[in-house]
């Protein structure tokens, strides 16, 4: 009955997010201000990932496919095809979740346990949309073009690995990549993408708005919100792949 009353609650706090932004200038600066916190500071850490993943994903497939008679071009199409529909949209929104969800609960947090939800709820601000609405927008509109970037700098990733190791060649990499290549599988990424980050805004941003207590209890439910955003994307991640690719 817990876990009913927290997705109820859950879901009557997405009513309120979504009500009409109290004045167009503050909303605004909210909006820049999320974008500089969620998005250009995320794009070092997924930049980096994704270019080491990819090397490695090139380097095991290398050295799983030694049989002479496995054309070597499958290592490019191994790589592609795990970075595109796997690796950048999923384990990418993962990492995230980890760094992203836990500054939302314990920003949005603290200010519970210091009164100041309570100050904005005085004045008449509807709190939950101007806390919680500027970073659902950064984070659906933005993390696809982390994303697509996620995916390039891993299939980059997996050249260099090949060329500073000598496994294969250039040009059984590059016709691996382009060896049937279906743009759907890019959309079927953007979509899971899309999704993931509405959850990456909107589950630590509930932990942290309906935290009671002080400074420790923001710090637990921060740990919470990762732990559960993690959860839902990889059961969102099953059922979005069972409706999108089957």
């Amino acid at each position: 009955m817990n876990y009913i009353e927290h997705i109820g609650k859950y879901f009557l706090m997405l009513g309120q997010v979504f009500k009409r932004p109290q004045k167009g200038s503050i909303f605004k600066d909210s909006l820049f201000r999320e974008l500089d916190d969620l998005g250009n500071k995320s794009l070092g850490i997924a930049a980096f990932i994704s270019f080491f993943v990819g090397g490695v994903v090139s380097i095991q497939t290398a050295l799983n496919v030694d049989n002479p008679m496995i054309p070597k071009y499958l290592i490019g199409f191994a790589t592609k095809r795990s970075i595109i529909l796997e690796f950048a949209p999923t384990f990418v929104s993962i990492i995230l979740a980890g760094k992203v969800g836990s500054f939302i609960t314990s920003s949005i947090g603290t200010m519970r346990v210091s009164e100041q939800i309570d100050a904005l709820e005085v004045m008449g601000i509807n709190s939950l949309n101007h806390l919680v609405l500027p970073k659902v927008l950064v984070t659906v509109f933005f993390y696809p073009f982390i994303i697509a970037i996620a995916i390039f700098l891993g299939i980059l990733g997996g050249w260099v690995a090949g060329a500073l190791t000598g496994l294969f060649a250039t040009k059984d990499y590059i016709d691996g990549i382009q060896l049937d290549f279906k743009q759907f599988f890019l959309i079927y990424a953007m979509i899971k993408t899309m999704v993931f980050a509405f959850v990456i805004a909107t589950v630590p941003a509930y932990h942290g708005y309906y935290v009671k207590g002080g400074s420790l209890e923001v710090g637990r439910a921060s740990t919470q919100a990762v732990v559960w955003t993690s959860v839902v994307i990889i059961a969102l991640n099953y059922f979005l792949t069972q409706i999108l690719l089957s």
